[in-house]
């Protein structure tokens, strides 16, 4: 009997000794712990705020790599091939860096100088042009970026119509209206192959009427074309620039589009310029000048 119950116990304690639930062996379920996430790096923890990649900008509001460096098939017309808008360029609203130090002031601000040497020596001027060189003046003035930040800009245009033209731009400013750049064109930019993509605003070149042999009126400095690509020429197959057709659906108003009703279309006016957009030969929706056509 003795021995039955020494039996009894050993297997008591035995059963005792397991590694059940509450025993000192056990472990808990496993579940969250309080260390830190890490990045796969030794000693680095991630950031899943700072290690998120960047949102891309929108479409149009920042400059193409390519733009300007994709030269076209030049066609019969002398003009580059016309093609579809590119996607990126379909609400172009972009601005180029200026490339003249900022007038003083906040506000809008313009200064007017017979044209130096230096500046027509950029410029497309040479000796027959139909404009001596003493009768133009160098206007610069301050405009309203795509970013809307204030920009700086220039012009080269007939001295005789220097102030006028800065009371345009000074009502552009008061209307918020974007323009992307504003340069003096050079004998290099006339040569270049075309890119169909620019979409400069500026007054003199010394150069023919677009399909002609007389000299434009930007060949006088009384003539000016404002925001090119979103206000292109259209003659039959001819479209400039080249790439711009999208911007021939003039019912569909992006930013930097000259309306009929608009404040470029009523500012030049003030000063008895007329506009391109409103010939029945052809549209020129970009330019402006003295005479009416």
């Amino acid at each position: 009997m003795s021995r039955l119950v020494a039996l009894l116990l050993l297997l008591l304690l035995v059963g005792c000794g397991g590694t059940g639930p509450g025993s000192p062996d056990s472990s808990p379920a496993a579940g969250p712990t309080d260390s830190p996430r890490t990045s796969g790096i030794p000693g680095e923890p991630a950031n899943p705020t700072t290690d998120a990649p960047e949102p891309s900008p929108a479409p149009g509001t920042v400059p193409p790599a390519w733009l300007g460096t994709r030269p076209l098939p030049v066609t019969a017309s002398g003009y580059g091939e016309v093609r579809p808008t590119p996607r990126e360029l379909r609400r172009r609203r972009f601005t180029l860096p200026d490339r003249l130090p900022a007038l003083p002031g906040t506000g809008f601000a313009a200064e007017v100088e017979r044209a130096p040497d230096d500046v027509i020596a950029r410029s497309t001027w040479e000796p027959g042009c139909p404009v001596d060189r003493d009768e133009l003046a160098w206007v610069r003035v301050t405009f309203h970026g795509f970013d809307g930040a204030r920009h700086t800009g220039e012009l080269l245009v007939a001295s005789a119509a220097s102030q006028a033209l800065v009371g345009v731009f000074r009502e552009l400013w008061r209307a918020d209206f974007p323009l992307e750049e504003m340069r003096i064109s050079t004998r290099a930019d006339l040569d270049a192959p075309p890119t169909g993509d620019g979409n400069n605003t500026e007054a003199f070149v010394c150069r023919p009427v677009t399909g002609g042999t007389s000299y434009s009126e930007h060949a006088y400095g009384l003539a000016l074309d404002l925001n090119s690509f979103q206000n292109p020429y259209e003659k039959g197959e001819v479209v400039l620039p080249e790439l711009a057709s999208s911007y021939l659906d003039r019912d569909r108003v992006r930013p930097g589009m000259i309306t009929p009703d608009g404040p470029v279309v009523r500012a030049f006016a003030r000063i008895g310029w007329g506009w391109g957009g409103a010939w029945s030969s052809l549209k020129d929706y970009q330019h402006f000048s003295h005479n009416s056509r």
